[in-house]
C-alpha cells in the first residue's frame, strides 16, 4: 500500500490490515467511483464518521450480480449504508428521451453500466443477503428524492417510497451529516436501530400510532390515494414541499398500506463553523489510485480546482429538485475557510493558476434571503424572487465580492472564475451596483451562463422563473459593461424545451426571440421529470399543485422533438421537424425568405413542376398549343452558356 493510497479511506481488507484494524464499524456502499473530494457525498460522510472516531470502509461500485463482492470487506460491527452516488441512478443511465446513455462521468474512464438501475434498491437487497440482521441505512440523492410515494418517469407510474422497496431501517434525506452522526453514535451506544424513530432528517416505516402530536405532525394523502387520484398526488406533493424547512417544518406522515411512512422534521443546516469543519477534513482531493489505469474519474475534472462556498437555494425553480433535498435556507462557509482551501489548491503540483469556480447551487447566494428567515424559516407557499421579488429580500453581494477579491489576490492565482449558475435577477437587485461590473472585469471565462429558460411569461410562471423582461434588462446591462471594459465576453442562455405549460405556439415564440437576438443554442435541455420537483408533479398530474388549475403538458415524443427543433431551427437536420411544427402551430408566416421568417420553404424536386406551370401546360396541350419552354427546350442550356 503506497503512501498515497494510505491517505484514502480503506477500500479493501488489505487496506484495513495495513492500518492494524481487526474489524470496522461502518460500511459505505456507493454507486460512484471513490473520489475523496468534498463534492462527493460518500467521501463527505466517510470523513465525517472518521472524525467522530469510527472505523469506516468504502465499497464503491461493487458487482451487484452476486453477493460475494458485498462480503469482501467482512461484516461491519454496527451498520451498512448505501447510496446510488451523486446522481439518481436512472438519471445517470437514461436521457430525457429514455435512451440509454453511452457514458457515466462518475465511473472509471466514464464507462457506463458499472452501477445498476435503481441502485439503492439493488445494493440493499445484496447487503441483506450478505449480512442478515445488520442495520441498513440508505441516503444520498436517489433515496432523498424518492422518500415518499413518487411519480417515476421511466416506468410512467407512481411508485411507493424507496424506503419500503428497500426494506432499509432508516432513510436519511437532505444533507446528511447531522442525521448520520446522531444515528452512528446512538448505535454505538447500544440502542437498537428500531428505536431510532425520532432522528431529524430521516424517514422510518412504523406501525400506525393511536396518538400523535397534531402541532408537530401532519398527514398527507396516502400512497394508495396518490396512485389512484392525481389531485391527491398534487396535494401531497405541495404539502411535502412546503414542510421542507428546518425552522417551521413539521413531520409528515404518509400511509403505505398498513404502515406509516414517517418523515421526521428536516435537520438544521450546518452553521458556518460546522461547514468549515467539514471542509477542513483530510480530503485527498483526487480519485483513488486504483482508477489510474482505467482513465480516472471524469466527474472530478469539473470540481478538482473549484471551491464550494454555500449550500441551499431560495431560487425556487419548479423544475429543480434541490429545494426538496438541500432546502431553501442558505448556509455558507467563512471566507477564511475558503482561502485556506484555495491555498491547498495552489500548493498542488498540477495547479495551473486558475480556480475554475467559486460556487454552489447558486453562486451568488451567500446569505439568507431575508433577516426573518433565520428565526421564522422560509415563507410557506411563497418564492423569494418570483413572480416578483419579495420586499424583504436582501440582495447585498458585499461578502461575495470581498471573497472573490481575496481569492484572486492570493500569490499563485492567475484567475478566479465563477462558472456555477448565477441568478441574474438577484444580481440586478444588488443595491450598490458593484457586483456585476466586478464579475465582468475579473471573473468570467469568455462566457457567462445564465438561465432565463424561456421567454413566455405563462411558461415562466410554471417554471418558477422571473419574467423575461428582467432577462432582457440584464443582457443589455451585461453588453454595456463588456463594451465599457473592452471585453469580448458572451452571454449564453440556458433554455428548456417541452416544460409543462409550454405549447407548440409558445415554443415558436421562443424561436422568434432567438431569431431576434441572433442566438442559436448549441444545447437545449428537454424537460426531465425527475422525482421531487413541482414541475414533475405538473407533468404527471396535468395540474398546478398550488392551485389545482389545469396545465398543458407536452407528452408525445413527436411534440417534444418539434419543440426542441424549433430552438435549433438553423440546423439542417432539424429542417423537416421545424416546418412540421410551424404548420401545426399555424405559423406558416415564418416559412419564407424575409428577415422575419425562421426557415426557407422546402425546395422543389427537380422532376416536379410548379402546380401553376403544370396547369398551364395541361390547358395548352388540350388546345393543341405549346408553352414557350416546350417550343424552345434548349433555352435554359443557352442561357447557362451565355452566362445569363
Amino acid at each position: 500500500m503506497t503512501k498515497a493510497e494510505f491517505s484514502f479511506l480503506p477500500v479493501s481488507r488489505s487496506d484495513m490490515e495495513r492500518r492494524g484494524w481487526d474489524g470496522y464499524d461502518f460500511l459505505l456502499v456507493s454507486g460512484d467511483a471513490y473520489v475523496d473530494h468534498p463534492s462527493f457525498g460518500a467521501a463527505v460522510i466517510g470523513r465525517v464518521l472518521e472524525a467522530e472516531g469510527f472505523r469506516v470502509a468504502l465499497l464503491c461500485q461493487p458487482d451487484w450480480h452476486d453477493v460475494d463482492p458485498f462480503r469482501a470487506l467482512g461484516r461491519p460491527r454496527l451498520a451498512a449504508m448505501a447510496t446510488s452516488g451523486n446522481l439518481d441512478s436512472m438519471v445517470a443511465h437514461y436521457t430525457a428521451a429514455r435512451r440509454r446513455r453511452s457514458e457515466d462521468l462518475y465511473s472509471p474512464g466514464g464507462r457506463a453500466g458499472v452501477r445498476p438501475d435503481r441502485a439503492v434498491i439493488v445494493y440493499t437487497q445484496r447487503l441483506r443477503e450478505a449480512f442478515p440482521g445488520l442495520p441498513l441505512v440508505i441516503g444520498g440523492l436517489e433515496a432523498s428524492l424518492r422518500r415518499f410515494a413518487h411519480y417515476d418517469y421511466w416506468e410512467d407510474k407512481v411508485r411507493r417510497s424507496v424506503l419500503l422497496d428497500t426494506r432499509a431501517d432508516l432513510l436519511v434525506y437532505g444533507m446528511g451529516e447531522r442525521a448520520v452522526t446522531e444515528i452512528t453514535h446512538r448505535l454505538a451506544a447500544g440502542e437498537p436501530v428500531s428505536a431510532l424513530t425520532d432522528v431529524r432528517g430521516t424517514c422510518v416505516s412504523v406501525a400506525p400510532l393511536e396518538r400523535y402530536n397534531t402541532k408537530t405532525h401532519v398527514f398527507c394523502p396516502s400512497c394508495e390515494d396518490v396512485m389512484r387520484d392525481k389531485k391527491d398526488y398534487a396535494r401531497a406533493a405541495i404539502l411535502q414541499y412546503d414542510e421542507q424547512d428546518a425552522v417551521r417544518g413539521r413531520a409528515v406522515i404518509q400511509l403505505h398500506g398498513d404502515r406509516w411512512l414517517l418523515q421526521n422534521a428536516p435537520a438544521a443546516p450546518l452553521k458556518t463553523q460546522e461547514l468549515d469543519s467539514v471542509a477542513a477534513l483530510p480530503f485527498v482531493g483526487d480519485a483513488h489510485p486504483m482508477y489510474d489505469e482505467l482513465g480516472g474519474v471524469p466527474a472530478l475534472e469539473e470540481v478538482k480546482f473549484s471551491l464550494i462556498h454555500t449550500r441551499g437555494c431560495f431560487g425556487g425553480c419548479h423544475f429543480c429538485a434541490l429545494t426538496f433535498h438541500q432546502g431553501r435556507s442558505i448556509s455558507a462557509r467563512s471566507q477564511d475557510s475558503l482561502v485556506k482551501e484555495a491555498q491547498k489548491l495552489i500548493a498542488r503540483p498540477d495547479f495551473k493558476g486558475y480556480i475554475h469556480d467559486v460556487g454552489g447551487p447558486t453562486a451568488n447566494f451567500r446569505h439568507p434571503s431575508c433577516k426573518q428567515q433565520e428565526t421564522h424559516g422560509v415563507c410557506r407557499g411563497k418564492n423569494c424572487l418570483t413572480p416578483a421579488p419579495c420586499k424583504h429580500l436582501d440582495a447585498d453581494h458585499t461578502d461575495f465580492i470581498e471573497l472573490l477579491r481575496r481569492l484572486r489576490s492570493l500569490p499563485g492565482v492567475k484567475k478566479v472564475f465563477v462558472r456555477s449558475g448565477l441568478r441574474y435577477d438577484y444580481l440586478m437587485l444588488e443595491p450598490s451596483g458593484e457586483a456585476l461590473p466586478e464579475l465582468v472585469q475579473h471573473h468570467i471565462s469568455g462566457q457567462l451562463k445564465v438561465a432565463p429558460e424561456h421567454c413566455v411569461d405563462s411558461v415562466l410562471d410554471c417554471m418558477g422563473k422571473p419574467r423575461f423582461e428582467m432577462y432582457r434588462q440584464f443582457s443589455e446591462k451585461y453588453a454595456r459593461l463588456n463594451r465599457r471594459y473592452e471585453k469580448q465576453q458572451f452571454l449564453v442562455p440556458y433554455l428548456i424545451s417541452s416544460h409543462p405549460g409550454c405549447t407548440l405556439r409558445d415554443a415558436v415564440t421562443l424561436a422568434e426571440m432567438l431569431r431576434d437576438t441572433g442566438r442559436q443554442p448549441e444545447q437545449v435541455q428537454d424537460f426531465y421529470p425527475t422525482p421531487g420537483s413541482i414541475s414533475t408533479c405538473m407533468y404527471y398530474t396535468g395540474l398546478h399543485p398550488r392551485t389545482l388549475a389545469p396545465v398543458y403538458v407536452p407528452r408525445t415524443p413527436r411534440e417534444k422533438a418539434m419543440q426542441r427543433a424549433l430552438l435549433q431551427y438553423k440546423r439542417p437536420e432539424k429542417r423537416a421537424l421545424v416546418i412540421q411544427a410551424l404548420k401545426e402551430a399555424r405559423r406558416t408566416d415564418l416559412i419564407g425568405f424575409g428577415r422575419q421568417t425562421l426557415i426557407r420553404p422546402e425546395p422543389l424536386r427537380k422532376d416536379t413542376a410548379r402546380p401553376a406551370e403544370q396547369n398551364k401546360r395541361a390547358e395548352s396541350r388540350s388546345a393543341g398549343k405549346r408553352t414557350p419552354s416546350e417550343k424552345r427546350p434548349d433555352r435554359g442550356r443557352r442561357q447557362e452558356k451565355s452566362g445569363k
